[in-house]
């Protein structure tokens, strides 16, 4: 394992510590690590730091140990996490800023979520909704998989579960101009 300097470590991320809770909203230095998140987390397992140790990251200045991390990919944002905390800390709203801190460092250690996470909003902002069948056949064309899922196609379109054409919403345009209030903000 390497060794890190922690003063001049978090000397250096100071900046980014704060760009990051400005983003999230929400105060870092507020989690005094009881380990509730991480107990509680249902995704763990898969995990190599636990959601507590990806705020202690944070806590100690260690910007490229926690954008390089698979947690921040694997995080559900299923909000037990946030549910637990004594200190009301919204730890997904963290794990969602640091993605985004990543993809624009170019760092990205699971490729195939963040290849997930694109495809479905690009589907949402097109169609005003996700279109299933297009999302999945995006994906395993993207991702090398090309048959990955063929085989449930058929009783998924049987059943009705799976359209083959998507369907749009009539909002008038409404959700364009959520994603272009978004790309607007992300300029800034």
């Amino acid at each position: 394992m390497e060794r890190v300097e922690l003063a001049s470590a978090l000397a250096a991320s100071k900046g980014f510590v704060e760009k990051v809770q400005e983003e999230s909203g929400v105060e870092v230095s507020k989690c005094y690590q009881c380990g509730k998140c991480s107990a509680g987390c249902l995704v763990a397992f898969a995990m190599d730091y636990t959601p507590r140790q990806v705020l202690r990251l944070l806590q100690l200045g260690l910007r490229e140990e926690a954008l390089k991390c698979h947690t921040i990919w694997l995080c559900a944002c299923c909000e037990t996490c946030g549910t637990r905390c004594p200190r009301e800390v919204d730890l997904p709203r963290i794990m969602e800023t640091l993605r985004m801190e990543a993809k624009k460092a170019g760092i990205v250690a699971e490729k195939n979520i963040a290849l997930f996470d694109d495809l479905f909003l690009q589907s949402v902002e097109k169609n005003g909704r996700v279109h299933e069948a297009g999302l999945i056949m995006g994906y395993n064309l993207k991702s090398g998989n090309l048959l990955q899922d063929a085989g449930l196609a058929p009783s998924l379109l049987k059943k009705g579960k799976l359209s083959i054409f998507p369907e749009k919403t009539h909002d008038g345009g409404a959700v364009k101009k959520i994603f272009a209030r978004v790309r607007a903000r992300e300029v800034k």
